[in-house]
């Protein structure tokens, strides 16, 4: 005679406890997960964000090289003032349009960059002399700088049939500084409510081109 799971000898022990053992069972799968899922949150924003940033610093490279060159293509000799909301020298103007255009390309925010007029600081070290500085914040979480060097120079070897001669080399520099809001500082907000975290860092490139003029 075959026993049926509802007769009471099916069970070697009382139906309850077996249930209570499968409740369990279940409940610590509960638990488990529990524990792993804000992990696995974590991982994925955290690998989200890392691949977001270094999308921003690929797309800011090509940009500031863009800029770079369209300002070594400029005239030196260029003194002519576009009138407007840059109110600065053609050529550094040029710059700043190309890459307002880029990041408005690209779906980023332009901090206000489109409409912005630059600073002459006459002469940095790291830029050289005639050097611009567009600064601006616009709606983005903090200021977009620009920065557009027109008489860098640096120094290089030439090879034959240049007499392995040490010449100077006069350039336009281009550095962008672009702020990039992480979003990994609101998951930990969600997981520890008391934790802090710096949820915003500058991304910056740099491009260097030979003046053409």
């Amino acid at each position: 005679m075959q026993r049926s799971p509802s007769s009471p000898a099916f069970w070697p022990a009382p139906r309850h406890i077996w249930l209570r053992l499968l409740s369990e069972n279940r409940g610590s799968q509960l638990v488990e997960f529990a524990v792993a899922l804000p992990l696995l949150v974590f991982f994925t924003v955290g690998v989200f964000d890392f691949g977001s940033a270094f999308t921003v610093k690929q797309k800011l490279g090509g940009m500031a090289q863009e800029a770079a060159r369209v300002g070594a293509s400029q005239p030196e000799n260029d003194l002519t003032y576009q009138s407007g909301s840059c109110d600065q020298l053609v050529a550094v103007c040029a710059v700043r349009d190309v890459v307002a255009h880029s990041l408005a390309s690209a779906k980023m925010n332009d901090c206000g960059l489109a409409s912005a007029a630059p600073n002459f600081a006459g002469s940095v070290p790291q830029f050289g002399p005639l050097t611009w500085t567009f600064t601006t914040q616009g709606s983005c979480p903090s200021n977009l700088i620009l920065t557009v060097g027109r008489g860098f120079t640096y120094t290089t070897n030439l090879s034959n049939p240049f007499s392995n001669r040490t010449y100077t080399i006069e350039a336009t520099k281009v550095n962008l500084s672009y702020p990039y809001s992480w979003q990994f500082g609101k998951v930990i907000k969600f997981a520890v409510p008391t934790a802090t975290f710096n949820g915003l860092s500058q991304i910056t490139s740099t491009a260097v081109m030979q003046n053409l003029y």
